[in-house]
Parts: structure tokens; C-alpha cells; sequence
């Protein structure tokens, strides 16, 4: 039981340090939509990184819960991402 607690304790770690990468790579697009020349962040890595741990077996139904509150956040700001990407190659 204690071993259960602990790796839950240890993917809630993991779910809260994703969404702070997600908060971070938001934080990182408002600086590329701003900067001059422009460096895209690797959003893509952020994404491959999230599959890989959705793929993971979560037997905690609020962990789940939190992990697709998490994957929805980044499905939302991806797609804000990709707009801002388009409106700045449709500018230059």
C-alpha cells in the first residue's frame, strides 16, 4: 500500500511538472511572437513528451483526471501556438 502511495505521489509530481512546462512554453511563445529574428520553441518535443507519458498506466482516477485536464490544456494552447505561427509567417 505505501508503494502505492508512493508512485502516486510520484506521476502527481510528474502531471504538475508537465503543466508547468505547458505554462512555460506559453510563456516562451509570447517572447517568439515578440523577438526579431524570430526562434520557434520546440513545442513538438513538449508533445512527444506528453504522448509518451499518457501511454503510461495511471490507476488513479483523479490522476487521470488530472492528466487529461493537462492534455487538454496543451490540445488548447497547441492550437493557439499554430495560429501564432501562422500569423507571423503570413506577416513576413
Amino acid at each position: 500500500m505505501e508503494h502505492q502511495k508512493k508512485d502516486s505521489q510520484e506521476v502527481a509530481m510528474a502531471i504538475a511538472a508537465l503543466d508547468l512546462k505547458i505554462e512555460d512554453m506559453h510563456r516562451q511563445f509570447i517572447r517568439y511572437k515578440g523577438e526579431y529574428p524570430a526562434v520557434m520553441p520546440d513545442w513538438k518535443k513538449l508533445e512527444r513528451e506528453l504522448i509518451d507519458f499518457s501511454r503510461k498506466k495511471i490507476f488513479s482516477p483523479a490522476l487521470v483526471s488530472q492528466l487529461d485536464r493537462v492534455l487538454h490544456k496543451f490540445q488548447n494552447r497547441k492550437k493557439i501556438w499554430l495560429s501564432w505561427i501562422d500569423e507571423l509567417h503570413r506577416s513576413a
